[in-house]
C-alpha cells in the first residue's frame, strides 16, 4: 500500500516538471519554492488517495498530477479579490 503514495508523488513530480518546463518556454524566471510546494502538493493528493481508496496505481498518479491544479484553483476562486496571487 505504500508503494501507492510513491506512485503519487510520481505523479506529482511529472506535474511539476511539465510546469517547469512551460514556464521557463515562457520566459518566466524558476522558483524553487513553488516547484516543491507543487511537488509536495501533489505527491501528497496522490499518495493520501492511493492510501484510502487502495486504487489502481494510475488513479493515483493521476491524482498526483492534477492535485496541485486543483488546490491552486480552489484557492483562487475562494480568496477575496483583494488577495493577489502571483504564478
Amino acid at each position: 500500500m505504500i508503494w501507492l503514495f510513491f506512485v503519487g508523488v510520481l505523479g506529482g513530480l511529472a506535474r511539476a516538471l511539465y510546469g517547469l518546463l512551460k514556464s521557463v518556454s515562457a520566459g518566466r524566471r524558476f522558483r524553487p519554492g513553488y516547484f516543491l510546494l507543487t511537488l509536495v502538493t501533489g505527491g501528497v493528493l496522490g499518495g493520501v488517495t492511493g492510501l484510502l481508496f487502495d486504487s489502481d496505481p494510475m488513479v493515483c498518479a493521476l491524482a498526483g498530477y492534477v492535485g496541485s491544479d486543483v488546490l491552486e484553483n480552489v484557492a483562487v476562486m475562494a480568496l477575496p479579490k483583494f488577495f493577489v496571487l502571483r504564478k
